[in-house]
């Protein structure tokens, strides 16, 4: 009985399993037969050119005082302090100047610096309408010079080649000891019974003189069927196998004078007299060496030379654009000097009344000091901001206004005055901010009396604006490895490809191209499958998107089976 319990048991595990099975490959069949399998769609948006604009938000109220804090940027002595207490004054007039020497300093030093940049930058460029920049030109020239001399140097060592080497062979092989014996077999065989490493001499010097003699024949047979009007890639190897075939001739004249030191070295320790052919033989080696290496110091100079002056030519037109940037860099530097002399002047943010001035001649004067007190007819609004935000903002930027109270009304306005000290409530830093209306609200045209004091205002400050910028959807941009890249769908490709870009200013719906992306280019921002839900589609993408920067939609949709 319990042996039949147990197969029905066995039975009924194998059904179970033979029924998982059939479910799983009724399902992949399924999504085989039913185009499951997946196709891809790639949603684009084609790159396009326009305005970015940048800015930080805030809450805050309309206050219902309109006096402002007029308060200096910099740290000075006043030198100059206007008689406007108590009197109307118009928008930028000038309240108090402070010693603005060392500024002043910085100013023309910066110009000094601008000129001498574009100094340089012209002698690069040369002439205007210049077909060729003048750097570029010089290097041409330059390097036509070097090859021509590089010839003349090939021209020069074949004067002494010839000589030295055919010398160096009568040295080794000539019969001036015995009929019967070569030079070389004469110096070995005569202190070899001193000494057996004289045969080793031998073998080298005789191997050093078969490679210099092989490099030269090569190298005297390429220099014949040359000529200076060849082409410069023939002109360089001809250099550099003279070069080489000189190298070869003095290492070989350098193991023959060791290979003769040598046989004079064991006679003379044993007080026997070299014969005087010896020295004979050493005094036409050492005349070789003396002329050889004199090609090998003008050939490497000449190889030097053309190696550094094709670097020259190519990198010509990037010294230009080097310069360029540098040129830009020092105009950057001349404005911020003078935005820093203009902080030595402290001026009426808008016209009012100057209620008080708190400041004499002679005074030393720092940004916590209020300097003056203005009482403008302008609506003034407080907004709060944290430190972050805070850093972003200056005196004189340009806000946009909106009141919970009156929707659809936007009225401009500009940062009046910036708290220097923030306040810490509950570990959190705020600095308050005073933006000033400009009267003229920006929709709908005319004055508003709706505006009252208390009432909630939320402002946008703009910190960067650029017109004209290659501008891609945040979507788009993707981060790796601290690299920022976007996917481009080419025309009739079925799959995008990647293309690294440099970023620049990004907002909350875009991202500004500095670098790695044209016109006419579309890029991925959305990938879409089928079989997956978009909220699927979207989790797996959003490993590869910036944080906290929303997707877009719309554009073009490309297809991948």
């Amino acid at each position: 009985m319990r042996n039949f319990f147990k197969k029905i048991a066995k039975r009924k595990l194998w059904a179970g399993i033979a029924a998982l099975a059939l479910m799983v490959a009724g399902y992949f069949g399924y999504r085989y037969f039913s185009g499951g399998g997946g196709e891809t769609a790639y949603v684009t948006e084609a790159v396009k050119r326009g305005m970015i604009t940048v800015s930080v938000s805030g809450s805050g109220q309309v206050s219902a005082s309109n006096q402002l804090d007029v308060k200096s940027k910099v740290s000075g002595d006043a030198v100059y302090v206007a008689p406007v207490e108590g009197r109307e004054i118009g928008a930028s007039a000038l309240i108090i100047q402070l010693d603005a020497r060392d500024a002043e300093k910085a100013v023309r030093d910066a110009g000094v610096n601008l000129e001498s940049a574009r100094i340089a930058l012209e002698k690069l460029r040369g002439p205007a309408g210049a077909a060729v920049p003048r750097n570029k030109q010089n290097a041409e020239d330059d390097l036509k010079k070097a090859y021509d001399d590089g010839f003349t140097a090939v021209s020069n060592a074949f004067l002494d080649l010839p000589a030295a080497i055919t010398g160096l062979k009568e040295v080794l092989f000539g019969m001036h000891f015995s009929g019967s014996q070569s030079n070389m077999n004469y110096y070995a065989d005569a202190v070899k019974n001193y000494d057996l490493r004289s045969l080793d001499y031998k073998d080298s010097a005789n191997a050093s003189y078969q490679k210099a003699r092989a490099a030269y024949d090569k190298n005297f047979d390429d220099y014949r069927v040359s000529g200076r009007e060849a082409k410069r890639a023939e002109i360089e190897t001809l250099i550099d196998e003279t070069y080489g075939a000189a190298i070869n001739l003095s290492d070989a004249v350098k193991f023959a004078n060791n290979f003769i030191q040598f046989y004079k070295d064991r006679l003379t320790e044993r007080d026997l007299k070299p014969n005087s052919l010896a020295d004979t033989h050493l005094s036409q080696l050492d005349a070789y060496t003396d002329k050889t290496n004199t090609h090998i110091a003008a050939l490497l100079n000449i190889k030097n030379q053309i190696k550094n002056y094709k670097d020259a030519v190519s990198n010509a037109d990037l010294d230009v654009k080097t310069q360029e940037l540098a040129v830009r860099q020092r105009e950057n530097a001349l404005l911020d000097a003078k935005e820093k002399l203009s902080d030595y002047f402290v001026s009426a943010p808008f016209a009012g009344l100057v209620a008080k001035v708190n400041v004499k001649k002679g005074d030393a004067v720092s940004p916590s000091l209020v300097a003056a007190t203005l009482i403008t007819r302008q609506k003034v609004a407080e907004i709060s901001l944290n430190e972050v935000d805070m850093a972003k903002i200056k005196v004189g930027q340009k806000a946009t206004l909106t009141f919970d109270a009156v929707p659809g009304l936007a009225i401009a306005g500009e940062v009046a005055s910036i708290d220097s000290v923030g306040e810490i409530s509950q570990g959190v830093v705020t600095y308050m901010v005073k933006i000033a209306f400009d009267g003229e609200p920006a929709r709908p045209a005319g004055g508003d009396e709706r505006i009252k004091p208390s009432m909630s205002v939320s402002a946008a400050i703009i910190t960067d604006v650029k017109s004209g910028a290659l501008i891609v959807p945040n979507s788009a941009v993707k981060q790796e490895g601290g690299a920022s890249y976007v996917e481009i769908m080419s025309w009739g490709a079925a799959a995008p490809r990647r293309q690294n870009v440099e970023v620049g200013l990004s907002n909350d719906s875009d991202t500004e191209i500095i670098s790695g992306l044209n016109d006419s280019d579309a890029v991925v921002t959305r990938v879409v499958t089928s079989g997956v839900s978009e909220t699927e589609t979207a989790r797996q993408n959003s490993s590869f998107r910036i944080p906290g920067l929303p997707g877009q939609g719309g554009g073009g949709v490309r297809i991948q089976r």
